[in-house]
């Protein structure tokens, strides 16, 4: 289990330093429904990265992923498969990043998250975590990584779920700071929208690019 936990630490922390999700619960938490909108937000996307990771998980059981010493081949070529995809997302990345500081254009739906109930939070949440192509990559390859691991069921459910925690942090991390300052978190939490905004492209391309890297160095010497 202790190998499986390792080698989802990074994909988690790839799926929880997304900049557009932290964007839209900081933009949430400054909506007149911000105690119930940002927590909901935080549910739908543990929510969506359970769905993900339990498909992915049952699907890998039964083709048999763990049920040697050493993972199944298919395994290893997914992980090839899947860095090599994150290395395109992080070219398509970079190249698009704007320039000089200048802020990138966001999504038009987060002009109207001022009129989304807590059940929109929960259903943007999910999406976000389970729909966006760099965290669905990330979260396959964490459960596909568990899967190939040899571990007991129960044994991958842990590991799953220590995926799942690091992966909210980014998203949590601004709810909690919200409900532990109150009106004073008003000031940080602009700065880290402002931050996220500028950078955005920048932070996605380098993520996808180590992590990529990464899951394909894995998959050949998995192979290997």
């Amino acid at each position: 289990m202790a190998e499986a936990i390792g080698q989802v630490l990074s994909l988690g922390l790839g799926v929880s330093l997304s900049p557009v999700p932290i964007i839209a619960v900081v933009l949430m938490l400054a909506t007149p429904r911000a105690r119930a909108s940002g927590p909901a937000f935080v549910l739908g996307w543990i929510a969506g990265l359970v769905v993900v990771g339990a498909l992915v998980l049952a699907l890998a059981s039964g083709a048999g992923a763990g049920d040697e010493s050493d993972p199944a081949t298919w395994v290893d070529v997914l992980k090839l498969a899947l860095g090599a995809l994150l290395l395109l997302i992080a070219a398509r990345q970079w190249v698009k990043r704007p320039r000089d500081g200048a802020e990138a254009p966001l999504p038009a739906w987060m002009r109207t998250i001022d009129e989304f109930s807590p059940a929109r939070s929960v259903a943007l949440g999910s999406a976000l975590s389970a729909v966006n192509p760099k965290n669905l990559l990330l979260t396959v390859g964490a459960a596909a990584a568990i899967a190939g691991s040899a571990t007991s069921a129960g044994q991958e459910a842990v590991a799953f779920a220590v995926f799942v925690a690091v992966a909210t942090l980014g998203p949590a991390a601004p709810v909690v700071v919200y409900f532990a300052l109150g009106d004073r978190a008003e000031r940080s939490l602009d700065s880290l929208k402002t931050f996220l905004s500028v950078h955005n492209a920048a932070i996605m391309a380098v993520l996808c690019l180590i992590i990529g890297a990464k899951l394909i160095g894995d998959g050949i010497a998995g192979l290997g």
